[in-house]
């Protein structure tokens, strides 16, 4: 065959200069859109990248709870504190805060289908055993609770002790 005859056949081919030519070969507009649903352009959604084990950093002090999900590298994935979820003054340092702010975090991460968790706790607020208990609940298999709150080995002077 020669090119000739390969463009006058490819010319055959070609549909007719008609109203559902246009519409394929027009781009999507406001114009075309309201003329029918077929010119609806696909929506792309973005997948997440799946993360099977993760570590969760439960910082309770005395004044609030915080709880940090990051995967095995360190990068953070999810946060969350009391005063995020909506506990303001004396309230952010309680058990049941604490409890709300571990199944907010989990319920954040659950787009990365993660089902271990490692537990690392700091501080010695109310917090602690209550946000632990959330993760248990909220459906994560714990891998290990280890406490990294900081000890002093005879180094910066403590401050002076509370009286309550």
């Amino acid at each position: 065959m020669t090119n000739e005859s390969k463009q006058s056949e490819q010319a055959g081919r070609e549909a007719p200069a008609g109203k559902e030519a246009a519409s394929s070969t027009a781009p999507a507009d406001a114009s075309s859109a309201s003329e029918g649903a077929a010119a609806v352009k696909p929506v792309r959604i973005k997948s997440l990248r799946q993360i099977p084990v993760g570590i969760a950093h439960i910082n309770a002090s005395f004044n609030n709870t915080q709880v940090t999900i990051t995967d095995p590298k360190g990068n953070v994935l999810a946060w969350c504190s009391s005063g995020r979820v909506g506990f303001k003054g004396t309230r952010k340092s309680t058990a049941y805060a604490a409890t709300v702010v571990a199944q907010e975090t989990a319920k954040m991460v659950s787009q990365y289908r993660m089902q271990e968790v490692e537990i690392r706790v700091q501080g010695p607020g109310a917090g602690r055993e209550s946000a632990i208990r959330a993760f248990q609940t909220s459906g994560f298999t714990i891998t290990m609770i280890k406490d990294v709150t900081s000890i002093p080995h005879n180094g910066c002077r403590p401050r002076k002790r509370r009286r309550v």
